[in-house]
């Protein structure tokens, strides 16, 4: 879980370092899938970017039976917004979780 919660940091700081304002979607699609993710949605405004990004996790869990492991799709929705001086400010929400679409 820690490593999929990385990469989708990795993906917003990407994003916000984008040249010239909040990239394209194709930008962003390129960029997702560098951090292993995959673009699911897009919208974009005057002063804001909103993507929803899943990523592949794998997990350990420990229980009374052992050490399991498990799969599992996340989805995050980060949100670019510019704030006072120009400069994008990321805010990632993880979501409920997500398919396999």
């Amino acid at each position: 879980m820690d490593r999929t919660a990385a990469l989708a940091r990795s993906y917003a700081r990407d994003v916000t370092a984008a040249p010239n304002g909040f990239p394209g979607q194709e930008a962003v699609r390129d960029i997702a899938e560098r951090h292993d993710g995959r673009l699911l949605s897009y919208r974009r405004s005057q002063d804001s970017l909103t993507t929803v990004v899943r990523f592949f996790g794998e997990h350990e869990d420990t229980s009374m039976f052992g050490l399991s492991h498990s799969r599992a799709y996340h989805c995050y929705s980060i949100v670019l917004r510019k704030g006072a001086e120009g400069i994008p400010r990321a805010r990632t929400s993880p979501l409920e979780g997500c398919d396999a679409i």
